[in-house]
């Protein structure tokens, strides 16, 4: 830089250079600004975002994954016991198995021992076995299955084996199986419900297809019908119910059961809306099925809890509309499809934990 000074020339060139220096000043200053705005700017709306998604993350609840091959064991150990009829050692055995099975998961486990009256007048004693997740949560539904196997193959075609009883892998043993694995799914994370899971007891102790002296329905789900005279809790309810029946056979499909959508139609929706949402939509069909007088119907007009039926039914069947192999003696473990088991499982799992 130099220096004038005492002379008009020299005022000139030092307001000529006070002026330049003003405005490159002023042109740096503005650039400086310019980029510390965009700099915060730009970093606190990225922040916002992040912490809106973390928020809209944290909030979500995550579904479990329902393990069809743990379900399949579930429903295998059951059968290795024999055919679970009431009052033989395979009952006896298979009923200790139960309890032990869900108290590993759920430790609020009860035995609901009953008698209840057969269709021969005899009296046998069955057990109900019911497992509390959460029993403190006034929001609450129940899941149930029965548990015990016919003791009669009245329906196989080979009349010889009317009088055997059968394994009940799909009748009976493929819902109490899904159900052991949705109670392992339970103690693995926690639901915002309460969970009650029934294995009801004498379900399939109605007369055999041979004796015409007595086909009174209610000689039927016996459990069931002592359960929702006796519920477990005292003054017990819940916002609904869910029975699973036959649940794990090969492309087995479930109609809209009648029962279930004369007493509920809205949990029906519920649940065949879920089914959709993941998938399922070939197993869940859009269709009225056949009104099947199950566990479900005596909780719903005994109990009042509004209950639905995932149940296998095939209009096409030579069973009428059931399970091909129903009440014969090939309903066995070899008729399973675990891919089933994991289809109402993980549908079953959604809808508890999107309560």
């Amino acid at each position: 830089m130099v220096f004038f000074k005492n002379n008009g020339s020299t005022a000139k060139v030092d307001l000529w250079a006070r002026n330049i220096f003003l405005k490159i000043f002023s042109a740096l200053l503005v650039l400086m600004l310019a980029v510390v705005i965009s700099s915060c700017g730009g970093n606190g709306s990225k922040s916002t975002q992040q912490k809106t998604t973390q928020k809209k993350t944290s909030n979500a609840t995550k579904i479990p994954n329902f393990n069809a091959d743990s379900a399949y064991y579930f429903v295998e150990m059951q059968t290795s016991f024999g055919p679970r009829v009431p009052e033989t050692d395979a009952h006896a055995e298979c009923a200790a198995w139960l309890v032990s099975t869900l108290k590993r998961f759920i430790p609020e486990v009860k035995v609901q021992g009953f008698k209840a009256r057969i269709y021969d007048t005899r009296v046998l004693e069955g057990k109900n076995i019911i497992a509390s997740f959460r029993p403190d949560f006034q929001k609450r539904i129940f899941l149930s299955a029965h548990w015990d196997s016919r003791p009669f193959a009245d329906h196989d075609p080979d009349p010889s084996k009317h009088n055997t009883s059968i394994d009940g892998a799909n009748d009976g043993a493929s819902g109490t199986g899904v159900l052991l694995e949705i109670a392992r799914q339970l103690s693995l994370q926690n639901p915002k419900i309460g969970v009650d899971i029934i294995l009801f007891d004498l379900e399939d102790y109605g007369p055999p297809q041979d004796n015409q002296s007595n086909q009174s329905t209610d000689t039927w789900g016996l459990g069931s019908q002592y359960w929702a005279k006796n519920p477990h809790t005292f003054g017990y309810s819940a916002n609904y119910g869910i029975l699973l029946d036959m649940v794990g056979a090969t492309d087995a499909v479930f109609p809209k059961e009648g029962f279930s959508m004369y007493y509920a139609p809205d949990i029906v929706e519920k649940v065949w809306s879920i089914a959709r949402s993941i998938g399922y939509e070939d197993y869940f069909i859009d269709e009225s099925g056949g009104y099947i007088t199950d566990d479900h119907y005596y909780v719903n007009i005994m109990a009042e809890i509004p209950t639905i039926n995932i149940i296998h039914l095939d209009k096409n069947s030579v069973n009428g509309s059931f399970y091909k192999h129903w009440h014969t003696v090939n309903d066995r473990i070899d008729q399973i499809d675990p891919a089933t088991l994991g289809i109402v499982g993980q549908t079953v799992l959604t809808v508890i934990y999107r309560e």
